[in-house]
């Protein structure tokens, strides 16, 4: 695909600051800088760019998102884009470092509100399981849960399989394992790993760019930094329900349309909660996340 002129039309395979790698669309792989200090492009984007020096080319603008993953830099009043033109979000966890499960419920919510599905991967099952009450609660919500080892093996087959045809990308906390599940996904890849800090059951962050790999079913999967947070940049409080099944369908129960399931008569969801049809953690992060993105900086 040529567009007029000198400029062409890439993906972004890596990317670190103003520098990283596009391919083409003869699959041809470019080293790249960004032209101007404001352009910033991530994995996923479909750029255009131009012939460079010295074996560079020149990234000189991103065409159209589909959809971004975005996180609220809530100290710097900014918004960053982690990855672009997704299909499929894929959450890590693992028995350690502990889950936090707030942060699995706000990247679940992200994919949601960006129109892309996700599937809850919990790694090193053959070691220990998170909560089973907790993996039972997403399962009950609706979400694909998939208990893989990427050091035993267990599962990767159908890990592979759920990101055919993707454009995926793999989230988490630092320390589960994501690099780990990239080297046994991706064959011939050498993705660096960290395990556990001595002392600490907190992992330690090890990706410092992010980088999109092929994979053999012919889905493209994202590898990006471990986080010790996130909040997800969502731009209209009302869309947090949405990333929440459950919560959503009971929704429709309540007595008012514009329900915000806090503090409103005739709350259905809050009904639901009582009689534990909906887990109490669950509400929990909603209403925290909620309550994060009302009193977010506008963007």
């Amino acid at each position: 695909m040529t567009e007029p002129g000198d400029a062409r039309t890439a993906v972004i395979v890596a990317a670190h600051g103003r520098r990283g790698r596009l391919k083409d669309w003869h699959a041809a792989e470019h080293p790249y800088v960004v032209r101007g200090r404001r352009l910033r492009v991530v994995c996923g984007d479909r750029v255009q760019w131009e012939p460079g020096q010295h074996n560079e080319v020149t990234v000189t603008a991103i065409q159209p998102r589909a959809n971004s993953l975005r996180r609220l830099d809530t100290a710097r009043n900014s918004t960053e884009v982690l990855a672009a033109n997704l299909t499929l979000v894929g959450v890590v966890c693992a028995s350690e470092p502990q889950p936090d499960w707030f942060v699995i419920d706000r990247y679940l919510c992200a994919a949601a509100d960006m129109g892309a599905r996700a599937i809850l991967v919990v790694n090193k099952c053959d070691l220990a399981r998170p909560d089973p009450a907790e993996l039972d609660t997403y399962r009950r919500a609706g979400y694909r849960v998939l208990e893989v080892s990427a050091q035993a093996g267990q599962g990767l087959a159908e890990l592979a399989k759920a990101f055919d045809s993707e454009t995926g990308i793999l989230v988490g906390q630092s320390g589960v394992g994501k690099s780990s599940l990239i080297n046994r996904l991706v064959p011939g890849v050498a993705v660096s790993t960290s395990g556990l800090t001595r002392g600490s059951a907190e992992g330690r962050h090890t990706t410092t760019a992010s980088v999109m790999h092929t994979l053999p079913g012919g889905g493209r999967l994202i590898d990006a930094p471990g986080v010790r947070d996130f909040l997800p940049a969502i731009d209209d409080d009302r869309a947090v329900q949405v990333g929440f099944a459950e919560i959503l369908a009971a929704a429709a129960q309540c007595r008012f349309t514009d329900c915000r399931h806090m503090r409103e008569p005739g709350c259905a969801v809050k009904t639901a909660v009582d009689e534990a049809a909906i887990s109490a953690r669950r509400y929990e992060s909603y209403r925290r996340l909620l309550r994060s993105t009302q009193s977010a900086p506008s963007r």
